[in-house]
């Protein structure tokens, strides 16, 4: 698992005009090519009457499946700089489709180059892009007289709250990096005066936003 990437918030679409054509930019998150296929083709049909449905899509970890398709723009002019787009962000697991509804104005090569690149760049400000960082969740169980001091002192700490659980004992649950696991356990313990039990969890993404 990637310590930490970049991927498009969420599914999304933003709208801009060249020349009086619509380019509107679909993003989605996908992690097979079978989601991103499937994502393109569902537009396809919702916007049959467009003139192009053009798409590009990146997927795992190293990028190993990568499409461009122009969708009967010029051969380069679509697909390609689209899928740029999203290697210069240095994104991942992320699908983009734009939707062209032309104006009736030609736009050239580097004309449509410029849009379709444009558009997804556009789109993904508008839409968003979150950073996911690899994250142990760690368990701190203690007596409920010690709660107040641990929580107050993990919400003015680097250390991120998860949630707490109010069982027989409360089990305060924390994100912290995987490379400061022994760093948190020493300050936890210090904190409690040694009277908490200190147990790892799952390990998950969180997202922040770019």
């Amino acid at each position: 698992m990637l310590a930490s990437y970049q991927t498009v918030k969420g599914n999304g679409t933003h709208e801009i005009v060249i020349q009086k054509s619509r380019f509107i930019a679909h993003f989605m998150r996908a992690t097979t090519e079978e989601e991103a296929q499937n994502f393109i083709e569902g537009l396809k049909k919702e916007h049959w009457n467009a003139n192009h449905n053009c798409s590009a899509y990146l997927i795992g970890e190293r990028d190993h499946i990568q499409k461009a398709n122009d969708d009967g723009e010029p051969s380069g002019t679509a697909g390609v700089p689209m899928l740029e787009v999203l290697k210069k962000r240095q994104l991942k697991d992320t699908v983009v489709v734009v939707t062209r509804y032309f104006g009736g104005i030609k736009l050239g090569a580097g004309g449509l180059i410029r849009a379709y690149g444009s558009s997804v760049s556009e789109g993904l400000n508008a839409v968003g892009v979150v950073n996911c960082q690899l994250m142990q969740i760690i368990h701190t169980n203690i007596d409920y007289h010690w709660l107040g001091k641990v929580e107050n002192e993990l919400r003015q700490s680097p250390y991120q709250l998860k949630e707490i659980s109010y069982l027989d004992q409360v089990d305060v649950q924390a994100y912290v990096e995987v490379a400061s696991v022994d760093t948190f356990t020493e300050w936890m313990t210090n904190l409690t005066n040694g009277q908490a039990t200190i147990e790892k969890g799952e390990v998950e993404y969180l997202e922040t936003d770019v």
